[in-house]
Formats: structure tokens, sequence, C-alpha cells
């Protein structure tokens, strides 16, 4: 890993240590084959999806990840109302504490991924990720990323939903990292909206994928877990021009997702982190009020 890369002090045996109700051996096992399924299933037919307009495609994928997240026995909580993908290039900025957060975004904001470029390389998804529009960024080269951030303001004034998770590494989620800046500079560019996007799972760190994690276990960690629950918090959007500068900008974003902790349905009853190694991510990269409750809703 290159030493200017963000790293989170979070580890498996300090985040993700079993202590929360789990399902039987038979549920878990059910809930991989049926996630499986679900992934598959999506694949084979992405082909059908070319001739669709790209608000059609969009609507298909927010329908395919809704169909994975569910069929892994998670349950979603939606805080909060999205603009309109019809309403202007927005960027879209989460924090990052799990591979759940991808699919639990596309579900409620689908829109073009940033993700490192190993994930082209990678079998099934990555030829699925290209379909769907993912950018690609290679974070081993710090030359490259003015091109990416060129690349993102150009998606963003052709009224494309970037999305970028900008913290550039999975934390738990009972800590949050700063949000690197470059990324804000394709929003001031483009002249688009950010929107700032609070991620949150219940109970915490059975979703938590981070420092050297392997993948099958963290699937299975999920699959185990009993009645996990995933909110997403659509928070107010920054408008565009209201920072003069990608920092400023970043900070603002930051504070809005850092939010109060306290009123955070996932950061109640568990224990201090007590972890210390770096966490490599999939993806690279005034404070505002959260969204009234009436506007929560769930997804089935």
């Amino acid at each position: 890993m290159s030493v200017w890369l963000p790293t989170a002090p979070c580890t498996p045996a300090g985040c993700a240590t079993p202590q929360w109700p789990t399902v039987g051996r038979f549920t878990a096992v059910f809930r991989l084959v049926t996630g499986a399924a679900a992934v598959l299933v999506g694949v084979l037919l992405a082909p059908l999806a070319i001739p669709l307009t790209a608000a059609g495609r969009a609507g298909l994928v927010s329908l395919w990840c809704r169909t994975v997240i569910r069929a892994f026995g998670v349950r979603v909580r939606i805080v909060g109302s999205p603009v309109s993908a019809g309403a202007g290039g927005t960027l879209v900025v989460p924090n990052h504490i799990s591979w759940l957060d991808i699919p639990l975004v596309a579900a409620v904001l689908p829109g073009r991924m940033l993700a490192k470029r190993e994930v082209r390389q990678w079998p099934v998804l990555g030829p699925v990720a290209g379909f769907g529009g993912t950018l690609f960024v290679d974070r081993d080269r710090l030359r490259a990323l003015p091109g990416v951030v060129r690349t993102m303001a150009d998606a963003l004034r052709a009224g494309s939903r970037v999305i970028v998770f900008p913290e550039g590494s999975t934390w738990c989620g009972r800590e949050k990292g700063r949000f690197r800046n470059a990324a804000f500079q394709s929003a001031l560019d483009a002249g688009a909206a950010v929107q700032p996007v609070r991620i949150a799972y219940g109970p915490v760190g059975a979703a938590a994928f981070v420092g050297e994690d392997a993948l099958a276990a963290s699937l299975w960690r999920v699959a185990t877990a009993a009645g996990l629950t995933a909110e997403i918090r659509v928070l107010p959007p920054i408008p565009a021009g209201s920072h003069a500068d990608r920092r400023s900008l970043a900070r603002a974003a930051h504070r809005a997702v850092a939010g109060d902790a306290a009123a955070t349905f996932a950061h109640t009853a568990v224990d201090k982190d007590s972890a210390n190694l770096p966490s490599p991510s999939v993806h690279h990269s005034a404070n505002f009020s959260p969204a009234s409750a009436s506007s929560v809703r769930t997804l089935s």
C-alpha cells in the first residue's frame, strides 16, 4: 500500500468479534446461497438492460441491489429524501464501513461509483462494474488523481450522480475518518451540489469489513447476524457554490455525515474500539440537522 493512502485504525479482532445474536447455520447458509444467486442473476441479465435509457438502467440497478441486500437478511431503513437524479449532477459522499455500503447506496441513490482500478479485473463483478459506469482510479499513482477528478467533473456536468467514499478507507462504524479533499474539487469544477449520506449498521461490527478482513469471513458474519439493520440517512444537500474551496467543502460534508453519534441507532450498547492496524478500502477515493423522522421508510 502506498504511504499516502488513507488508513483506519480498525481490525477484525477489534471491531468484528461477534457480540450479537446469531441465526442458525441452516438459515445462514440459505442466506449465502440466495445472496449469491441474486448476484448471479443480475450478472446474467445485465446485457438485457443495454437498450434501456440511463434512468431505466438505474432503476434496474436499484432493484437488483435491494434484492441482494434482502437476500442476505439485511433490513434497510431510509431516512430523508434523495435529490432527483434529473435535478443535475450530484456528488454523493457517504461514510464507509463495509462492502454492504456499495449495494446499499446503489439501492437508494443509483449512480456512477468511484472504485479502485483492481475492481475492473475482478471476475464477474469487474465487467458488471464497468457496465454500470463505474469510474476507476489507480490508487498507487498520485499523479493520476487530477485526471480522475476531471473525469468525475465531466460526469457531473453531464448530469450524472457520482458516488465516492471520501474517507478512502473502511472504518468500523464506531469511528469515522476525515473526508479527503480531492473528490470535492470535481463538484466545484462542475458547479454541482454535494449530497452527504450517513450509513450506520446495527448491531455495530456485524457488517464491518476492515483491516485484513477476508471477504468470506465478512460474508459469513453478515449471513449469521440476527436482525442486522442498515440505516442510510440522506442529509440536506450542500448547494453548489456555497463553499469557495475543496477543503471547506470537504469539512462541511464531513461535519454533516459525522453528526451526533449518540443520535444514530447503531452507536448504542457497544464497546469502544481498541483496534490499531490500517484498513485498505475497496474504494478511493455549517452543521446540518438530520432529516425529518417523518421521512423514514424501509426497503422490503
